[in-house]
């Protein structure tokens, strides 16, 4: 399904380019880093990502994957300097642990603060071949394709770049499925293709395209801890459509992410704010 979704939405978002007048790729350097895009952001996360959601609960995978922020301010400091500061990382650890609280059971919480003894069997094996492996591997393969997007507008258009990389990552997984999987089709109803539908267009298409867009010319800690939203986004919707009520936690973990992301963004102006008040409060303590 992973291959199906992209490939399509990698043929809108080239229609959308062509529309723009946007520059298709041209020299041989720029088709090598759109392919070496397509690998890590559509092949690797999208495959790691699809077999990881059948061994793992959603509560958790989702944790997983959105916890990529970290990863992108790590290497986005080390290889473009974005300043991340104390409130930045501050703001990374909320999130983190707001959609924790989000999408973790609760009772795990109530058992770890109530101290109760939790036996964990720990076996390599077991780990490689874990769901939660596996969603770590397409949290990070996420986190290096929203970073190489900063090289590859360096020889391609971003825009067209995307679509591109989109499709020729989503051709590997239509191999793999036609090798690997059967009967695909057959169980997909009217309102199967009406969900795929949208995951292409909205989820695929757009969703990228904006992202990619603004990734490459924008601060890429800030963009990237926007996905802290998505689980927020989640349990509203189903709060609002499905009739799902909160858990206290819930709430907890959804103002921990709003603050998060505030932080995040609002860092370079924080910091002198701060530092201000102190400073008065320092000058005021001495008169």
């Amino acid at each position: 399904m992973a291959g199906i979704r992209l490939v399509p939405a990698g043929m809108l978002v080239l229609i959308v380019a062509w529309f723009l007048g946007r520059p298709q790729p041209k020299t041989l350097q720029a088709w090598l880093w759109i392919a070496l895009f397509a690998l890590m952001d559509a092949t690797l996360f999208q495959g790691f990502l699809a077999l990881g959601l059948n061994r793992t609960g959603a509560g958790l995978g989702s944790v997983i994957i959105d916890s990529q922020p970290l990863a992108v301010a790590l290497m986005s400091s080390w290889l473009f300097k974005e300043v991340i500061g104390v409130w930045g990382w501050l703001g990374l650890g909320l999130g983190i642990g707001g959609i924790s609280l989000i999408g973790l059971p609760d009772q795990w919480f109530y058992d770890f603060f109530g101290q109760k003894a939790v036996n964990i069997d720990f076996s390599w094996q077991e780990l490689l071949n874990s769901g939660e492996m596996l969603m770590l591997l397409a949290s990070l393969s996420m986190a290096v394709g929203t970073v190489l997007i900063r090289f590859v507008c360096r020889h391609a258009d971003p825009v067209s770049a995307t679509g591109w990389h989109m499709i020729l990552g989503g051709l590997p997984l239509f191999l793999a499925s036609g090798f690997t999987e059967s009967h695909q089709w057959q169980n997909i109803d009217l309102n199967g293709w009406l969900a795929l539908s949208y995951a292409t267009i909205f989820g695929s298409a757009i969703a990228y395209g904006i992202f990619f867009y603004l990734a490459a010319k924008g601060n890429l800690t800030s963009l990237s801890s926007l996905t802290f939203l998505t689980p927020v986004f989640a349990l509203t919707f189903g709060n609002l459509f499905l009739g799902e009520m909160l858990s206290v936690l819930q709430w907890v973990g959804v103002s921990l992410t709003l603050v998060s992301i505030y932080l995040i963004n609002q860092r370079e102006r924080i910091a002198p704010q701060v530092r201000a008040i102190f400073a008065n409060l320092s000058s005021a303590s001495v008169k």
